[in-house]
C-alpha cells in the first residue's frame, strides 16, 4: 500500500516553560503543506526499511520501524518492508520524521485491518513523536503541552501562496532548544491568526529565532529576502532551518536558489 506523506509548518510557535521531565511546553499552530514523501509498506519475509533520496540510515532506531515495532506489541501482525522516498528535508522543521512514521501506522491499519479509530491512532503516534499526532487528521490544529494536546482551529491559507525556503543548514531539536528561552506569549496564538494577515508579522513569533538567527544570520537573511518580495508573512518554521513565506500572488523566488532550495507553491 502507498501513502503520501506531507509537511507541516508552524504559524507561531511560543515556549512556554521548561519542564520538569526536561521537555518543554509549547504553544504553536501546525498547519499541513503540499510538500511529500512518499511511502509504501509490503508484505516480506523479513522486517526492513529503504529508504531512496536521502542519507538517512535506515537502522532500527528510524520512527517509521519504531511505528511498525509500536502496533506489533499489540496486534498479531506479518513482516513487512518500508520504502520511503524521502522529498521533505530533514533537519528543516517541517515535520517530514513525523509524518512519514504516522503515514505508516495509518498504512498498516488499512492493510491488515486493524480497525484503530483516528483517537487510538493518536495515542500511538504520540508516543513515537511530539508532533506526530498532528498528521493522523492533517488539517491545521492549535497544539499545547509536548505538542501532544491538540485542538481545532479555523484556518484556511488555500487562497494564499506558501513558498518554503531551505538552507543547506540542519539545525537538530536537541540544539534549538537548548538555547531557548522560555517566555510567556504577549498574545494568544488562537486570537492573533484571527487578526488580518498583514498583521501577523506584529503579532505572531517564533521563539527559536531569537537564539537561531545569532548562529545561522542566512536563516534571517531568507526570512527578511521574502519580506522584501513582498510575502505579506514570513517565519522560520519549528526548529528550523527552514523559513517559510505567505504570498497573496506568485512571486519570482530565483534569486533565492543561490542561498536555499526553494519549494514554492506548497499550499494545501
Amino acid at each position: 500500500m502507498l501513502k503520501f506523506a506531507n509537511a507541516k509548518i508552524n504559524i507561531g510557535l511560543h515556549i512556554t516553560r521548561k519542564r520538569e521531565d526536561g521537555y518543554h511546553d509549547l504553544e504553536t499552530i501546525f498547519y499541513p503543506v503540499k510538500l511529500y514523501d512518499v511511502i509504501e509498506v509490503r508484505k516480506a519475509e523479513e522486517l526492513g526499511l529503504s529508504i531512496w533520496n536521502s542519507s538517512l540510515v535506515a537502522d532500527a532506531d528510524n520512527l517509521c520501524l519504531r511505528a511498525y515495532n509500536l502496533l506489533k506489541a499489540d496486534y498479531e501482525m506479518p513482516l513487512v518492508h518500508i520504502d520511503l522516498l524521502k522529498n521533505i528535508p530533514i533537519g528543516a522543521g517541517l515535520g517530514g520524521g513525523s509524518s512519514d512514521a504516522t503515514a505508516v501506522l495509518g498504512l498498516l491499519n488499512d492493510m491488515f485491518e486493524l480497525k484503530l479509530s483516528i483517537e487510538k491512532l493518536k495515542e500511538y503516534a504520540a508516543q513515537l513523536g511530539a508532533d506526530c499526532s498532528f498528521f493522523v487528521e492533517n488539517k491545521a490544529q492549535y497544539a499545547e503541552g509536548i505538542g501532544t494536546e491538540l485542538k481545532d482551529i479555523e484556518l484556511d491559507l488555500s487562497a494564499y501562496h506558501i513558498v518554503l525556503v531551505k538552507p543547506d543548514i540542519h539545525i537538530s531539536t536537541a540544539e534549538a532548544y537548548r538555547a531557548v528561552i522560555p517566555q510567556k506569549p504577549e498574545i494568544d496564538l488562537r486570537d492573533a491568526v484571527k487578526l488580518p494577515i498583514q498583521e501577523w508579522k506584529y503579532t505572531i513569533r517564533n521563539d527559536f529565532e531569537f537564539s537561531l538567527f545569532d548562529k545561522y544570520p542566512l536563516i534571517r537573511d531568507i526570512k527578511s529576502k521574502l519580506y522584501e518580495l513582498g510575502a505579506v508573512y514570513a517565519s522560520m518554521s519549528g526548529s528550523g532551518s527552514s523559513v517559510f513565506g505567505i504570498f497573496e500572488d506568485q512571486v519570482d523566488l530565483s534569486e533565492l536558489n543561490k542561498y536555499a532550495e526553494v519549494y514554492p507553491g506548497t499550499e494545501l
